[in-house]
């Protein structure tokens, strides 16, 4: 764990001592910096920098001899470190300054301890599946993945939208809805979530359609293998829709047929010791706390 990178976008003051140390303890363990250069712009007035370090400014410059990617700020970050990391397996450590934080799990003030785990090889890797979006226009080009999951929506406020679903060919349902959620096991505790979809356990190999404030109550979410794909048409009064892909969203045409699959590729995320689903399920819900639960 020699070779590091760091992404990251900004902080609240109040982790600026929690930042510089995190580059004193890598400066100490004798790593090799590689650093996002807009996050270098934005520390570089903040935080007394190692004078040996280097920076990037794309996922080109990212290659398999990088051992770590340290992800700065929530979950949205770690989102967008993994359209950095992609098929290249660099594991990505999630550095927590943002809120709930169900991936970006490590708590900054600990990571001393976090780095001793890891060179002491006290960690583990989670894989984690991804979904693959393919459209004839090529909408998301060369980021056509998600870790999270792939949503459907409705362009304006107006009315709700149709979404004709099919699963291998076969109809499933059409949900009249505001939109429709596409997640992997990893999105199961993100906006699926919210929207009443259940929380799989990251290596279940499935996905949640989860509907959008549906027009009927009986559209409950479902699950169904990752092995299946996943066709979505959409209707409605509009002729644009949106659809998005974890934080990256495009504009759709009525006429665009959305086919989604299994990704080729997982993303590593890294989990020390003391981390688990289970106990960071408990810790963000509050589980336990209230004895009537």
């Amino acid at each position: 764990m020699k070779n590091i990178v760091i992404f990251g976008r900004f902080f609240k003051e109040e982790y600026t001592p929690q930042i510089q140390d995190i580059f004193t303890q890598l400066s100490n363990k004798g790593c090799r910096i590689l650093l996002f250069q807009p996050f270098y712009n934005y520390l570089k007035n903040r935080v007394n920098l190692p004078k040996n370090i280097e920076t990037f400014t794309d996922e080109s410059e990212l290659t398999s001899k990088h051992d770590l990617l340290i992800s700065i700020g929530g979950d949205g970050t770690i989102l967008e470190s993994a359209t950095l990391v992609k098929d290249k397996d660099i594991p990505i450590l999630g550095i927590n300054t943002g809120r709930l934080g169900f991936l970006s799990t490590t708590v900054v003030s600990e990571f001393k301890e976090v780095l001793d785990d890891i060179f002491n090889k006290n960690y583990s890797v989670d894989k984690r599946s991804t979904i693959e979006l393919h459209t004839e226009e090529n909408l998301f080009e060369n980021t056509n993945f998600a870790l999270n999951e792939l949503v459907v929506h409705k362009k304006d406020t107006s009315s709700m939208i149709g979404i004709h679903v099919l699963i291998d060919g076969e109809l499933l349902n059409t949900y009249w809805a505001d939109g429709l959620i596409v997640s992997t096991p990893t999105g199961s505790t993100a906006y699926s979530l919210s929207c009443g979809g259940p929380m799989l356990f990251p290596k279940a190999q499935n996905f949640v359609i989860t509907p959008v404030a549906p027009h009927n109550l009986n559209s409950r979410p479902i699950v169904i293998p990752d092995d299946r794909e996943v066709t979505l048409k959409v209707e409605g009064r509009s002729k644009n829709f949106l659809v998005s892909l974890d934080s990256r969203m495009e504009t759709m045409s009525a006429d665009t047929t959305l086919t989604v699959r299994k990704g080729k590729f997982s993303i590593p995320l890294l989990k020390t010791k003391d981390q688990s689903f289970i106990g960071t399920i408990r810790q963000k819900l509050h589980w336990g706390l209230d004895h009537r639960n």
